[in-house]
């Protein structure tokens, strides 16, 4: 029998944090759980690409725009599942007892979110985020996703937006469980741009995609 999951990471000049994201699912190769990797690339020009390529990754590129490379990333798996995970997201030992347990059901699930930093901001705002995965099934991409290529497909995959395509795709799907295991990710621009204003700032995006808001128009003003 096959392993069944594709891993499928988005990468834009990643060198940094690509290392420890790949160290990390050695677990998974080593339990059989991994069937192939597949690095969505937008244009790096660091050692990103020779990274993926020494991994074993199969890599493909496009333009830059989180949905797009997701979209490019998930067209190419081949495996029952899918695993999507942000280029800087770490999932923590003994991830794998979990997952295999849970790839016994239909369900999309994410991981816990945690990040490497320590205080009472890095606490609120992941406990914020895994209280809002708990209540309302609604995950963002950096507490990765596990999910059936299968339910994948019926929901329509990602759209080709620069933000909010991981709160599209999640709304399409069945509702997300939460697994029992943590996914450690960058805490860089809530340390460069404050715990509680970044916070906020990610709520309100939310609210404005969720009343229509354009999502080019969130991006450039998320990234300003």
């Amino acid at each position: 029998m096959s392993a069944p999951i594709s891993i499928v990471i988005p990468t834009l000049n990643a060198e940094r944090d690509l290392p420890a994201t790949l160290q990390s699912l050695m677990e998974g190769l080593q339990q059989g759980l991994i069937r192939e990797l597949i690095v969505s690339d937008a244009g790096s020009d660091d050692a990103t690409l020779e990274m993926a390529d020494e991994a074993g990754a199969r890599i493909v590129t496009g333009p830059a725009s989180r949905g797009g490379q997701l979209q490019r990333g998930c067209a190419e798996a081949s495996g029952e599942w899918l695993l999507i995970l942000h280029a800087d997201t770490e999932l923590q030992p003994s991830w794998t007892a979990v997952v295999a347990e849970h790839l016994n059901s239909d369900r999309p699930a994410s991981f816990r979110l945690r990040f490497r930093a320590n205080g009472l901001g890095p606490l609120w705002v992941a406990g914020w985020a895994n209280l809002r995965s708990r209540l309302f099934g609604l995950p963002y991409g950096d507490q990765g996703l596990l999910v059936r290529q299968e339910a994948y497909l019926s929901a329509g995959g990602y759209p080709d937006q620069p933000l909010m395509e991981d709160v599209a795709l999640i709304r399409a799907l069945p509702r997300a469980v939460l697994l029992n295991a943590d996914a450690v990710t960058s805490a860089e621009r809530y340390i460069r741009q404050g715990w509680f204003r970044r916070g906020a700032r990610n709520l309100w995006t939310l609210m404005r995609y969720f009343l229509g808001a354009d999502p080019k128009k969130l991006a450039q003003a998320y990234r300003g």
